[in-house]
């Protein structure tokens, strides 16, 4: 009987290398993952800028203030006149477009009616015509009384109007969001308003 010995089987035992070199594939699966975390950071920082923007800015009418028109005296009584405005909500690019336009029409004393430029339909800029005392929508032919109510054409309302106040002579208008009937009802009733 002869015994032979048990196979020894031994396991390369790792020692720790003092040589610090890093491989190819390491450089590069870190300078893959620098670049990722660079990437992520340009898209993670606008978004989360505009979550929080709501938040930073704030939507308790922010973007309303009151703006001059003009002096009292600039609007003879009961005429119409146009004036125009720089809106208080730009943004650099806006340009020239932020020169808003509105119809100032003054009743007598210091009660006037300030009227949105734009027709109640789709939003096309409305002239003032004295001859008949109507204001004319060239896009769709609808018209409007000197006190901006609806007339004639497709327009369900009258024209939209500024609050307006009236303090040194000079009168002011709440401007910065144009005044549609959609917010105000939508607030109160919970609903889509069937104009809007």
């Amino acid at each position: 009987m002869s015994t032979k010995p048990a196979p020894v089987t031994t396991k390369p035992v790792l020692v720790a290398s003092a040589d610090t070199t890093i491989s190819r594939r390491g450089f590069f699966m870190k300078l893959g993952i620098l670049f990722n975390g660079v990437a992520a950071t340009l898209v993670a920082v606008p978004i989360v800028g505009f979550l929080l923007s709501a938040i930073t800015r704030g939507r308790g009418n922010g973007s309303l203030s009151w703006v001059q028109l003009g002096k009292v005296a600039d609007f003879p009584e009961g005429e119409t006149r146009l004036a125009t405005f720089r809106n208080p909500y730009v943004m650099p690019s806006d340009g020239q477009t932020a020169d808003t336009a509105c119809w100032v029409r003054r009743i007598a004393g210091e009660q006037f009616q300030v009227f949105a430029i734009n027709c109640a339909h789709l939003g096309c800029p409305v002239r003032w015509f004295q001859q008949s005392g109507l204001f004319m929508c060239p896009c769709h032919g609808g018209a409007y009384y000197s006190d901006g109510s609806r007339a004639s054409g497709p327009p369900e309302r009258g024209l939209f109007e500024y609050p307006y106040k009236v303090e040194n002579g000079l009168i002011s208008i709440q401007a910065g969001e144009l005044p549609t009937p959609g917010a105000a009802i939508a607030a109160l009733t919970g609903e889509k308003p069937s104009c809007a």
